[in-house]
């Protein structure tokens, strides 16, 4: 339902209205009485008629359509906290996720994943691409740096990989549960030609991945528990939590947590052992 009280989405794009340079975007200066653009230029830069803008403003006329909502984001040079922001006070709800083609994360959030010193964490878009990690993760995950950035693809690695496939305690429930998952996410990544094209290159190598494919089933991420045969230390236990990232709904964070003393022990092993193996210069601080 609509979300109109107290016409705070008028007042909020009157605001953001004022706050725009009108030189900057090729209006002109001359007789001006109020700082900002007029409601007929922020009208025309959104394709919509003066009289329907000004009626939004004022909280008059109903909720405009997400298709409008996105030209007047545009129009205004809403950031997508502010884009988000008039969805949630016009319709109630966010908008569809916009795809970002993503090439890496902030620092902060770097910083996050390495504070997590036996906690395997990584960082994925909604193509399952995989673009940050911890030390643990390269521990007890496998090494993400040695692939180059399109082999870092959690579908690619669980169909295509032999190393991680072993690993896998029931290789056919992880994949089933990858996919079913990846499904869900990429309906919602708004990146249908990403998603197509990784879809038919799994379903060239893979067999196995189009047959589960077809089979349409739909997962949530959610938390669980992981098990995983690794060939230094044997059988873990790793509980996991997906987590969104604010201000990045096209990312999420994996937290696998070991699940008794024993794994943290076994993790504390194979994090040295990565350790030992690095070359002092690469290695991160400790």
């Amino acid at each position: 339902m609509p979300v109109l009280n107290d016409n705070l989405l008028g007042t909020y794009l009157k605001d953001r209205r004022k706050k725009l340079d009108p030189a900057a975007l090729g209006f002109s200066l001359t007789r001006r009485r109020t700082p900002g653009l007029r409601r007929e230029e922020v009208a025309q830069r959104a394709n919509v008629s003066t009289t329907w803008y000004t009626w939004l403003e004022q909280g008059r006329g109903g909720a405009p359509s997400a298709n409008v909502l996105d030209r007047i984001a545009q129009a205004l040079m809403l950031t997508d906290v502010e884009r988000e922001h008039i969805f949630l006070l016009a319709l109630g709800r966010p908008p569809e996720v916009r795809y970002h083609a993503v090439g890496g994360v902030t620092p902060r959030l770097q910083h996050v994943l390495d504070a997590l010193e036996y906690s395997p964490a990584l960082i994925k878009t909604f193509t399952w691409d995989v673009v940050a990690w911890n030390r643990a993760a390269t521990a007890v995950l496998g090494n993400y740096a040695e692939l180059v950035p399109e082999q870092r693809n959690i579908l690619r690695m669980i169909f295509c990989d032999p190393r991680v496939r072993a690993k896998q305690a029931d290789w056919e429930s992880v994949a089933r549960f990858a996919v079913g998952a990846f499904r869900a996410d990429a309906a919602r990544a708004g990146a249908s030609r990403e998603v197509e094209a990784l879809i038919d290159e799994l379903s060239r190598m893979s067999p196995e991945f189009e047959a589960i494919w077809r089979d349409n089933d739909v997962r949530a991420h959610g938390e669980g528990t992981k098990h995983l045969n690794h060939p230094q230390v044997g059988l873990l236990a790793l509980e996991y939590s997906s987590f969104a990232i604010d201000g990045r709904p096209d990312l999420s964070m994996i937290v696998y947590h070991p699940a008794t003393s024993a794994d943290v022990d076994r993790i504390k092993t194979l994090v040295k052992l990565q350790v030992d193996a690095t070359p002092t210069k690469n290695r991160l601080p400790s």
